[in-house]
């Protein structure tokens, strides 16, 4: 064996290293060991070890949901909108999509690593509560290194009406208003095939510009406002459109009405039969003059109702129409009366343009009605369609 004790230092430190080196260690190894003791005694802590000495690896960071758009217990939103959910992290491929109700029809999609979004293919309904549950616990949504969302994450949000200006411009767009509209020039008009882009707008409309068509006159815009809930002209112009459709006309635009203006506007059918209105005058002589799609297209001799039983003025939509009527009342005195009439418009209950037989026209003589001899009353019934608007003027 080799005696160190009376070497050189030099010489003894070497001799420690060959002799390290002879019995399978390092040197520098055990040294840098020793230096970084308490370094490699942290990561033996950090990663652990299981019964096998072998070192397990650490537990996954639990899954957080950052947001969600739109954001809980908004109200009046876009009912066409996205859902869009964004996570802490980025998710596994085959983590769980999250529920929505009401169930519509539409896709999931992930715009990027940490989001995933909803877009519905036509939208919710108006005035409906959303409920978004994204699921959590063993079997909910995980990212991608593992981590769990620790609790299903509930959050609801409540759609807004459907706008009463798109329908002005899906109502002019399809020429039953006797105006026009066209979109901002930083605006584009949502394509008419577009079902989704349709339902956004009626929530969210383009700006724009109406329009009135020449040839009307003035006082027709009185009865007309934006955005209106209570315009006559929208009101006929509804019952018009429900008319044509084989809807039942009550001058409201419910859902059904709606469904059927998208239709109507992704193929194109618009208003065959024009726009019409009528004036009848209550002072002498009385008349009936009637505009339609911008011209003065009849004016001729008319009679309005007598004191006992006068015409009411103002302004109301064509509801009712007859080629032939046996018209049944009572007379001011108490009797009946059954009469043949012909041409009959009702705008008012009891109250329409009709023939009736009379020696001269141009002042009041009838119960209410408003009378045209035989050949006017036939030329004008063709214009007095469903929903046009008959004024009848103050004396």
């Amino acid at each position: 064996m080799l005696q160190l004790g009376r070497l050189p230092v030099r010489v003894t430190v070497l001799a420690v290293a060959i002799l390290a080196t002879a019995a399978g260690g390092s040197w520098f190894a055990m040294n840098h060991d020793r230096a970084s003791g308490s370094a490699a005694a942290g990561r033996h802590a950090t990663t652990g070890q299981n019964g096998s000495g072998q070192a397990t690896q650490a537990a996954a960071v639990p899954l957080q949901v950052v947001s969600v758009t739109p954001a809980r217990h908004t109200q009046h939103v876009n009912g066409a909108a996205p859902v869009t959910i964004a996570f802490s992290a980025p998710l596994a491929p085959d983590s769980p999509a999250p529920e929505i109700t009401p169930d519509v029809p539409g896709h999931w999609s992930r715009p990027s690593a940490t989001q995933l979004t909803f877009t519905p293919a036509a939208g919710f309904r108006p005035l409906t509560r959303v409920t978004v549950r994204i699921p959590g616990g063993r079997d909910g949504v995980r990212s991608a290194a593992g981590g769990l969302l620790a609790h299903q994450v509930t959050t609801r949000f409540r759609t807004g009406a459907w706008s009463l200006v798109r329908l002005d411009q899906l109502l002019a767009e399809l020429s039953y208003l006797p105006l026009t509209w066209a979109p901002a020039f930083n605006e584009t008009s949502p394509a008419a095939a577009d079902a989704a882009a349709q339902r956004s707008a009626a929530f969210d409309p383009p700006a724009g510009k109406f329009t009135w068509n020449h040839g009307y006159p003035r006082e027709l815009r009185t009865f007309w406002k934006v955005g209106s809930a209570d315009s006559m002209i929208v009101k006929g112009a509804v019952m018009a459109f429900e008319n044509d459709h084989g809807m039942t006309m009550d001058g409201i635009a419910g859902p059904a009405v709606w469904r059927a203006l998208f239709r109507a506007e992704a193929k194109g059918q618009a208003n065959k039969a024009g726009y019409t209105y009528a004036r009848a005058t209550k002072y002498s002589p009385e008349t009936l003059t009637i505009w339609h799609n911008g011209h003065q297209v009849f004016h001729a001799l008319a009679n309005t109702g007598i004191p006992a039983a006068p015409t009411e003025s103002g302004t109301a939509p064509v509801y009712l129409r007859y080629r032939f009527q046996i018209m049944r009342g009572t007379n001011p005195d108490g009797s009946k009366y059954a009469d043949p009439v012909q041409y009959v418009a009702y705008f008012r209950a009891g109250e329409a343009v009709h023939y009736f037989p009379r020696g001269s026209y141009g002042f009041p003589q009838s119960l209410g009605c408003v009378e045209l001899p035989l050949g006017d009353a036939a030329r004008a019934w063709p214009f007095l369609t469903y929903g046009s608007l008959v004024t009848v003027t103050n004396p």
